[in-house]
């Protein structure tokens, strides 16, 4: 059941995965799609089933298998062509509309406006308009960049850097408003979460030029800032106390 104006969930999973572009060989993908959260969360459904008996005494078993329609999920082998009937059966299928088709994707997670709209824009037939949808969306409670902000900040502040985040959120067009709000929150959180993604990772200062550039590079490929990563490997406890 879809629900209008649904809370952030803070018991999401990141698909988190190897990234080609970390020298450290770090296993979390920051840039990761949020297309693969999609398929990762799609539900096979059920094979419905209904029937019904005949109220004749004389219609006999004839009646009775008349009156009952068996739908069955195709039995396929992976690589197998579909069949005449599996043809026939998806021809069947009634078009799926450009505001259920965003419903759908609604129902999984938050998108930004821009987002979802590049999203919709393949499906678009002459008779639809996207603006007008997604201005119907917005107003109906069904789509929020604000909400889309919060939970993108809430997915990724545990282990980016502002400048990660706020490059993330530009590249939806969210709007400038909530893009400083959501620095200025990060902000006061970055000295705390670069230690945590930090210590994590190394947990040891480093001893040598080569150890200093190599956990410098991890950070501020994470999005943390130069004086961020400053404090964090000089160890200094009353700027630690000062972040």
């Amino acid at each position: 059941m879809i629900r209008k104006g649904r809370p952030v969930s803070h018991a999401g999973r990141d698909a988190d995965g190897p990234r080609d572009g970390d020298p450290d060989g770090d296993s979390f993908d920051p840039f990761e799609s949020f297309d693969a959260h999609d398929q990762a969360s799609g539900r096979a459904s059920a094979s419905p089933r209904t029937s019904g008996s005949s109220t004749s005494p004389d219609s006999g078993d004839a009646a009775s298998a008349s009156a009952e329609t068996t739908y069955t999920r195709s039995r396929r082998t992976p690589g197998e062509a579909p069949s005449d009937d599996d043809r026939a059966a998806k021809s069947q299928r009634p078009a799926r509309s450009l505001k259920g088709r965003a419903l759908g994707y609604l129902s999984r997670r938050e998108y930004s406006r821009a987002e979802l709209a590049r999203k919709l824009t393949p499906f678009v037939e002459e008779t639809d308009s996207l603006e007008t949808l997604l201005d119907s969306l917005e107003s109906e409670g069904w789509l929020s960049d604000s909400r889309f902000a919060e939970s993108l900040v809430h997915r990724r502040s545990s282990r980016l850097g502002a400048n990660r985040i706020v490059g993330e959120l530009k590249r939806h067009a969210v709007g400038q408003t909530l893009i400083e709000e959501a620095s200025a929150q990060l902000r006061e959180t970055e000295l705390a979460r670069a230690q945590a993604v930090w210590r994590k990772k190394y947990g040891e200062l480093p001893q040598t030029q080569a150890e200093r550039a190599k956990q410098a590079r991890f950070l501020a490929a994470r999005g943390f800032s130069g004086a961020t990563i400053s404090k964090i490997l000089k160890g200094i406890e009353d700027e630690w106390a000062d972040g």
